[in-house]
């Protein structure tokens, strides 16, 4: 239903910060609920955090990370701080038309409809 285009990734060093940005064609953006997920090699896609009229966020970025949004722009972002090579992974965004939940109740992938396809963050020395 929306096209989703990451950006931002890149190498950083342990310590660092980046910030990811997803932009979104859709022209009712403003009513979806947006979320960023990661993959690691030869691990799961794990939930990272969700914005919606909220947010919320995995216990593994709370107090690094901090999704936001800007609706005129149709872009949700996801500041990244104090960045850990376990947080190596490609990092991919999602939308979820039910913007009337939560961010608590988008935490899984079965919960957003559609990805985009991804950018590579890496963290290292």
């Amino acid at each position: 239903q929306v096209q989703l285009v990451e950006s931002g990734g890149g190498l950083v060093q342990p310590g660092g910060s980046l910030r990811l940005s997803c932009a979104a064609s859709g022209r009712t953006f403003r009513n979806y609920a947006m979320g960023w997920f990661r993959q690691a090699p030869g691990k799961e896609r794990e939930f990272v955090a969700a914005i919606s009229w909220s947010t919320f966020y995995a216990d593994s970025v709370k107090g690094r990370f901090i999704i936001s949004r800007e609706n005129a722009k149709n872009t949700v972002y996801l500041q990244m701080h104090r960045l850990k090579p376990e947080d190596t992974a490609v990092y991919y965004c999602a939308a979820d038309s039910d913007y009337s939940s939560s961010a608590y109740y988008h935490r899984t992938t079965a919960d957003f409809g559609s990805w985009g396809q991804g950018t590579q963050v890496t963290v290292s020395s």
